[in-house]
């Protein structure tokens, strides 16, 4: 990082938000200057911060500021994490450059920035030199996919000659898992940049470089977790964070410390051991690998309580042949007196560890006393296609990991447009494991006129909804509702099976253009989307949340239930079932939080501009007249509140003449 001039008095915080408005061409907003002063206290008072701000608040540089402001100021890098690619891009592709640009003369220097991401993003040169093992197996897959593979791993073999990044976004258009993974190593797989003969051109090792020399470090909440829960640092030196989409913060967490094993993965380490073993050692493995396999295939998919004496003796096995190699091997530290297979080894020791260890902390996961005590839990997904049954294995709770690693010594910022759960951020807090006394939550609100420009419609007249899809009477109410939109229609649906029943049947009684995601990629659904207004879009998850279409296309928002987790979901069942053993409310704590959430977030859709008007409409009754109700409804935007369909027609009718 460029070092700071002493000598120069750095400008107030409301000073720079006032230039930087300015510079960029937009209007002060008040939610946005409450945030921006609220974060430098928070800064300044080494207090973590929760900030919840609304959709149009601005909130990227309410946070982008101060944190600039306090670079600047003490010479530390200040790391900003997303939850998604795409709003890492807006921040390091649009935002933070023309913020420096329009800062750079109230500063000391110009402010600068670097995007980074975990190291299997980047394209290893060693690896690419042919200089560690190839992973994958061909006979796994059938020709035409082997071929297809094969032409991508042609195009990144001459992308490699070209790029200067080595990062795989920019490799457009992009290719598939299996053949970026020919291409790219695991932290753990690495080498060193000391000891890699590539060390020296290092595509990760590079960005890390920038990253270090940076005011503003972008990065994910995967890596931000990997650098908080590890022992080897990730990201530069930093004393404080902002976690933006903080909302996803849990949930991407808890991805990073799930393990799994299988046939497969165990194959995957076999091979790697087997050329540099005894035959008998590797054989070893490969037959518990085996004996897993078949235990999986016969067992029943769901979550396991109790841990069965058959895959307690078959994970004995895999851990102990997994050693066995691990033994064999030799010390780690050979790979000094063995350069030719350094990376051959490293990548075995990696595969090894993985599999002994978690099939360790899948065995001590069943040590518990009670159900109060327990500490994580175990699940089977069943296989499907090539994918084979695995065994998966993650924490109950994740909040005493980011209390002690990721807050325990720098000052956290954590926002998003839906926080305030139910009105309070009390139970994301519990779930980010903050205590009481060393967080302040602030809600900013949102520049948007909710009461004026949307109606949340509460179908209460219709049936609950049941477990065998859409009844006929919602049906009817989706019809309805699209014709007198006129379309201009997104459909959020709690399953994908739900949005594809509800597509067909539909398309047989509108005469409006229908898509269902699915039928084409997403971006390219929702640019479709987005450009005619008579078109509707259904769809599920990953439209709840990543679907930005300001203006006339978007006019009513479907919602087709209330998204609890399902009930066989088996971490968040055994999660609720945990908080009710420890004398909690599960039910609340995990579903209707969950719920929650979602259906913020889908209701966030309906304004994205200024001049948006339109309609939310739940078609699940419970909204309206179950107990938890009033939280779900606590969670939502205040919208102007209705239950009579005649109503909600008449208005939509009315915006789309």
């Amino acid at each position: 990082m460029p070092s700071t001039d002493s000598k120069i008095a750095l400008p107030p915080v409301d000073e720079l938000l006032t230039a930087a408005v300015t510079g960029l061409g937009g209007a002060e907003r008040p939610g946005q200057v409450t945030m921006a002063r609220a974060v430098q206290e928070a800064v300044e008072g080494d207090r973590h911060l929760a900030v919840q701000a609304g959709t149009g608040t601005g909130k990227s540089l309410a946070y982008l500021v101060p944190a600039i402001r306090h670079a600047m100021e003490t010479g530390d890098a200040i790391v900003v994490s997303t939850a998604t690619i795409a709003l890492q891009r807006q921040l390091v592709d649009r935002d933070l450059p023309r913020l420096a640009d329009t800062l750079e003369q109230h500063l000391p220097h110009k402010p600068e920035f670097a995007i980074l991401k975990g190291r299997r993003n980047y394209l290893c040169r060693h690896k690419t030199g042919a200089g560690m093992p190839d992973d994958e197996d061909d006979q796994l897959f059938d020709p035409r996919e082997v071929s297809a593979t094969g032409r991508m791993v042609q195009r990144i073999q001459e992308w490699a000659n070209e790029t200067e990044t080595g990062d795989r976004d920019e490799l457009v258009p992009g290719v598939s898992d299996l053949a970026w993974r020919q291409f790219s190593v695991h932290a753990k797989e690495c080498l060193g940049a000391q000891r890699c003969p590539s060390g020296a051109e290092c595509f990760a090792e590079l960005a890390r470089q920038r990253a270090g020399e940076a005011d503003v470090v972008v990065t994910n909440h995967a890596l931000l977790a990997i650098d908080a829960m590890e022992d080897f640092p990730v990201l530069p030196e930093h004393d404080v964070v902002v976690v933006d989409e903080a909302h996803e913060l849990v949930d991407r967490v808890t991805s990073v410390v799930t393990d799994e094993l299988s046939e497969a993965g165990v194959a995957l380490a076999v091979r790697r051991a087997g050329r540099l073993v005894e035959q008998g050692v590797a054989d070893r493995l490969k037959e518990a690998g085996e004996d897993l396999g078949a235990l999986l295939a016969a067992a029943p998919p769901g979550r396991v309580d109790d841990l069965p004496q058959s895959l307690g003796l078959t994970l004995a096995l895999v851990r102990d042949a997994a050693f066995a190699c691990i033994t064999a091997l030799g010390p780690r530290n050979k790979d000094k007196d063995d350069p030719d297979n350094a990376g051959a080894r490293k990548a075995a020791f990696m595969a090894l560890d993985e599999t002994h260890d978690t099939a360790q902390r899948m065995l001590d996961a069943f040590g518990a006393e009670s159900e109060a005590d327990r500490a994580e839990v175990v699940w089977l997904d069943a296989g499907h296609g090539r994918v084979p049954p695995t065994l998966r294995v993650a924490p109950l709770s994740v909040g005493g990991m980011l209390r002690d690693k990721l807050f325990g010594d720098r000052t956290v910022i954590l926002t998003s447009a839906t926080l305030a759960l139910g009105g309070s951020f009390d139970g994301m807090a519990r779930q980010w494991g903050l205590r009481d006394d060393d967080w302040t939550g602030l809600d900013v609100g949102s520049p948007f006129d909710h009461p004026r420009s949307g109606i949340l419609y509460v179908a209460k007249h219709l049936p609950q909804p049941g477990r065998d899809g859409l009844p006929e009477a919602y049906l009817d109410e989706i019809t309805e509702l699209i014709e007198a939109a006129g379309g201009r229609t997104l459909g959020l649906f709690s399953s994908m099976r739900a949005a594809k029943a509800a597509t067909e049947a539909l398309r047989e009684r509108l005469d409006v253009p229908l898509l269902c995601q699915g039928d084409d990629s997403t971006s390219l659904l929702v640019k479709q989307f987005a450009a005619d207004p008579a078109t509707c879009l259904f769809g599920t998850l990953s439209l709840w949340q990543g679907v930005d279409v300001p203006g006339p296309s978007l006019t009513l928002v479907i919602i087709d239930r209330i998204p609890f987790p399902r009930p066989d979901d088996p971490l968040a069942s055994a999660r609720q079932r945990h908080i009710a053993a420890k004398g909690g409310n599960g039910f609340m704590s995990v579903a209707a939080t969950h719920a929650a959430l979602l259906l913020a977030q889908g209701a966030g859709r309906l304004l994205r501009s200024m001049t948006d008007r339109g309609v939310v409409a739940v078609l699940d009754p419970r909204l309206a007249t179950a107990r938890y109700g009033g939280f779900l409804l606590g969670s939502l935007p205040p919208f102007w509140r209705t239950t009579d369909p005649a109503k909600v027609r008449e208005a939509l009718r009315r915006l789309t003449a």
